[in-house]
């Protein structure tokens, strides 16, 4: 009797694991052939905008060089007042104007070997920097301040240092705007190829936002920021 109900057991167990590993092979198979037949198209969407930019943030680099040390700070001291009252006279506020620390060089510390004795022994160099919102009126003064030239005042406009930079402050304000039109656009695509395709559209499978790139116009308008998104999006499709 014991023994009897022993091999009813084993064969119930046996029966069990059958079925299970039947039922996940069924199970498995139809997940199989569910992605099979699972169609979806890829889309991308894009949002480009152009917007002035905030602020501007002007260096003004200039330069002078004498053999005596006490001359040449009061070079630079004087160009830097003459730079101050002329932004001031061209109505830039004194609270946007701000100076750097001058760089002294003195050359015959640099010299090796037999270099040729320079001309002047120091070299100094200063920045005036305008920090501003009102960017067309400081795009107005930058047109007018080559006059200092005429005062001696020697600018150097040539590195990386001097060159005048436009930021744009207003992503935030404006992304939400900006990703609803390229989700927008995204979704334009995907029907058009479904209706090429004779299929019709679905829900969105995933989508994901590229990030935003914020760029010059171009080089004769840097202070019109062009700004720029990609949004990825897969669609279902079903005849």
């Amino acid at each position: 009797m014991v023994d009897s109900n022993k091999s009813n057991s084993i064969v119930l167990g046996i029966c069990l694991i059958i079925g299970l590993s039947s039922l996940g092979y069924l199970l498995g198979d139809a997940a199989i052939r569910f992605k099979e037949y699972e169609r979806t198209v890829t889309v991308k969407g894009l949002s480009e905008r152009e917007y002035k930019a905030d602020i501007v943030i002007w260096p003004i680099k200039f330069s002078t060089a004498s053999n005596n040390l006490k001359e040449i700070y009061k070079s630079i001291d004087g160009s830097t007042e003459k730079i101050k009252l002329f932004l001031m006279s061209e109505g830039v506020d004194v609270t946007e104007i701000s100076y750097s620390s001058p760089a002294i060089i003195d050359k015959s510390a640099q010299q090796y070997g037999n270099q040729a004795k320079a001309e002047f022994r120091y070299t100094a160099s200063q920045t005036v920097t305008v920090y501003s919102k009102n960017i067309e009126k400081i795009r107005d003064v930058m047109g007018e301040i080559s006059g200092l030239g005429k005062q001696g005042i020697v600018f150097n406009s040539g590195n990386y240092q001097s060159q005048t930079e436009y930021i744009f402050m207003r992503l935030n304000e404006v992304k939400p705007e900006m990703i609803e039109e390229a989700t927008r656009n995204a979704r334009e695509v995907a029907e058009k190829f479904a209706a090429d395709s004779k299929s019709t559209l679905g829900k969105i499978r995933v989508a994901s936002q590229g990030q935003f790139s914020i760029s010059a116009r171009n080089k004769n308008n840097p202070h019109i920021k062009k700004v720029r998104v990609v949004s990825t999006v897969a669609y279902y499709l079903s005849d």
